[in-house]
């Protein structure tokens, strides 16, 4: 069966150098936001769990060891309550230090916000790539367009052959990646835009629960506002208002 003159396989096989990078370059383009796309969706998944227990599970235990066992390992809402625990028995264990000139409150506030940025140093790793493939890849599609436009009209100059029949499959083999550059950038900025939103929401999930960790760190109980959560639990128990808080210990 003889092969297609038309299509990708032909648009392959009579492109030279400079066509061929260009295909591989989208191919790549394509690999690296797929990649990121679905492995940060995933983070995203697991992380909206872990926020699910860090909002239930955790204020429904009785002391702070429980209730980061409840989280488990690699959580970043586990992160940030074992950097108040540290922040807690640090401050506890250097008083007359430089530092001690701090409050606790602002020692723990500035621990809990640095847990915090590096989750979401996290959460923002590999959002490079989306913004650059799907702000580039047209535009690398349109130069392979342009391109192949060129080395089609100059091919049917030399032949001397400009009937519509003879034009219209190069030219049309070259309008191919402008539409190869389309279907690499519309899918990561469609998925740059869903992950922002989903690292947002994860965010404001951190900042709440960096905020009730810091009332039970300086007050020793969790902040007023989230009280009725927490005495509506998983359990109905109310154990996650109140849980003993690390002084020193």
């Amino acid at each position: 069966m003889e092969a297609s003159p038309y299509g990708l396989e032909a648009l392959w096989s009579q492109g030279d150098f400079v066509i061929k990078s260009v295909a591989v370059l989208l191919v790549a383009m394509s690999i690296a936001s797929w990649y990121v796309i679905l492995t940060k969706a995933l983070q995203i998944l697991r992380f909206q769990r872990a926020a699910h227990a860090a909002g239930h599970q955790f204020w429904d235990t009785t002391s702070l060891p429980e209730g980061i066992a409840t989280l488990g390992t690699e959580n970043p809402f586990a992160e940030v309550a074992q950097a108040g625990v540290s922040s807690m028995r640090h401050h506890a264990a250097h008083k007359g230090h430089l530092h001690d000139q701090l409050s606790v409150s602002d020692w723990v506030t500035l621990s809990l916000r640095q847990a915090i940025d590096e989750v979401s140093g996290k959460l923002q790793a590999g959002m490079a790539v989306l913004a650059s493939v799907g702000s580039t890849a047209p535009f690398v599609g349109l130069f392979g367009t342009v391109w192949g436009i060129y080395h089609a009209l100059v091919s049917i100059g030399t032949s001397g052959q400009a009937s519509i029949d003879k034009v219209a499959g190069p030219v049309g083999e070259a309008l191919i990646m402008t539409a190869l550059g389309l279907a690499v950038a519309i899918p990561a900025t469609f998925g740059y835009n869903a992950l922002v939103r989903g690292n947002k929401t994860i965010i404001a999930k951190l900042n709440k629960f960096g905020f009730d960790l810091h009332a039970l760190f300086v007050t020793g109980s969790r902040s007023s506002n989230n009280e009725a959560d927490g005495a509506s639990g998983v359990n109905g128990s109310g154990n996650g208002a109140k849980l003993v808080a690390v002084k020193g210990a």
